[in-house]
């Protein structure tokens, strides 16, 4: 489980460097452009989970059919997904340009907000929503290679992505050399085209060499029955994906009426989370392909084995980690805020980052739970659980802190740390019930698939 599970913590380090990459050199280019970028992330990562679940759908399937033995299912199943989910890239894009500006209006934000941030916010948007195919085509490489026990050949891949992303930058942001100065644009073209990078390399691995799934061409024509399997499993994941977006969008919503300090210092404090959040995302990843695999050999004392040593691990590393946040909370903000003018910003990020760090812990023992679930194809309980944690507590109890209660801007702290605590409690008890355990694929689903069974 942990050779499967550190390439996928590097994967989402190289992930998060997009983000970091575009906030640390926005950071030294203006606080409102980290603070447009605080807007536009929430909307954009709505859209784009739409396409996440259906991705997270196909790994699970190939998990548990490879498991089983069926491995010309789990073939079959990688090309459905990816045509599939190419699919689905092309129309959120479509939508994606289209509401941006719509979805933006709906934000409650004061004048100075308004004025100075939101076209900031719509700019990066829209170049990024012309990108979403390559977005998503990487998305499927990285799920398809996981599903097949291959974490490493997409961390090779995201290494070269992540490489051009920083070179490019710098150039496209502050106008360097022949390139014009685009600020939040420029920010959002580098990532579009690094993505693109990674997007033709990866299908360069899947269909030019011998790793990964052997996807054959009739693979590539839907069929009612395989894509019936991950609508039925990629559906939740995306309801849970994109209602905990839209939750961050309504979490946007509320920290917009305050300070663009406050909203700077929100934005900021997320992406340190996010790369807090690091270990335990890859070990969660790691653990639904162990899960999968393990239940489709008929093995769920293995299954379960490997979901309990994983939150172990994530509970040593996550209070680490806390402790690390909690005491040099200062350092580790000013790294992004570099410019003149970023004081306030910077002493609300302070703030944030101690009061955030009790929730490390939480935080990372519900991702492996859900992945333990997702694992063994209940997407449906991984996504209640999920939206529970965010609609049920974290969302009631900024507004009830930050207003109700008159506690501002360490009511958004606080809550925060709540909506983590109690999704973990619930999940935990869950879990204890036992009932996650049965594997979604079964012999008589392999023998009715198309194509050749796994004796074939």
């Amino acid at each position: 489980m942990v050779a499967l599970a550190w390439p996928m913590v590097v994967i989402q380090l190289l992930q998060v460097a997009y983000n970091v990459a575009d906030t640390a050199f926005l950071g030294a280019y203006s606080a409102d452009a980290v603070a447009a970028l605080s807007l536009a992330f929430p909307i954009v990562f709505f859209l784009i989970s739409i396409g996440g679940g259906f991705t997270a759908a196909g790994a699970i399937l190939i998990a548990q059919y490879s498991g089983a033995g069926a491995d010309r299912d789990a073939d079959r199943i990688a090309g459905q997904t990816l045509v599939f989910v190419t699919l689905v890239a092309v129309a959120v894009g479509a939508i994606g340009y289209v509401v941006t500006d719509p979805m933006l209006a709906l934000l409650p934000a004061d004048a100075a907000t308004q004025e100075r941030i939101v076209p900031m916010a719509s700019a990066y948007m829209r170049v990024f929503f012309l990108g979403t195919p390559f977005l998503f085509g990487f998305f499927v490489f990285v799920s398809l290679m996981r599903g097949y026990g291959d974490t490493r050949t997409p961390m090779r891949v995201m290494v070269v992505s992540v490489a051009v992303n920083v070179a490019l930058d710098p150039l496209l942001i502050f106008g360097i050399g022949p390139f014009p100065a685009l600020d939040v644009q420029g920010a959002a073209l580098a990532t579009v085209f690094s993505r693109f990078v990674a997007t033709v390399l990866g299908l360069y691995v899947l269909f030019g060499t011998g790793a990964g799934p052997d996807i054959r061409r009739e693979d590539l024509t839907l069929n009612r029955s395989d894509v019936g399997d991950i609508v039925r499993l990629g559906v939740p994941s995306a309801v849970e994906q994109s209602a905990s977006s839209l939750a961050f969008i309504a979490l946007t919503a509320i920290v917009v009426t305050f300070s663009p300090p406050v909203v700077a210092a929100y934005g900021l404090g997320n992406r340190i989370v996010s790369l807090v959040f690091l270990p335990a995302l890859g070990l969660s990843q790691a653990v639904d392909t162990v899960v999968g695999k393990n239940l489709g050999a008929e093995r769920p004392d293995r299954a379960e084995r490997g979901s309990r040593l994983a939150m172990a691990v994530t509970a040593g590393v996550m209070a680490l980690l806390t402790a690390v946040v909690f005491l040099v909370p200062a350092p580790i903000a000013g790294v992004f805020l570099t410019a003149e003018g970023t004081a306030d910003a910077l002493a609300y990020s302070v703030e944030y980052l101690q009061i955030a760090a009790f929730m490390f812990v939480p935080m990372g023992v519900l991702q492996i739970l859900l992945g333990t679930f997702r694992g063994a194809g209940n997407t449906k309980t991984a996504m209640l659980f999920s939206v529970a944690t965010l609609w049920v507590v974290r969302v009631p109890a900024t507004y009830l802190l930050a207003f109700t209660l008159g506690w501002a801007e360490d009511g958004i702290w606080l809550a925060v740390v709540l909506g983590d605590v109690v999704g973990c409690l619930l999940a935990l008890a869950w879990y204890g019930r036992g009932t996650w355990s049965e594997k979604y694929v079964d012999e008589t689903a392999i023998e009715a698939g198309s194509g050749p069974t796994a004796d074939e």
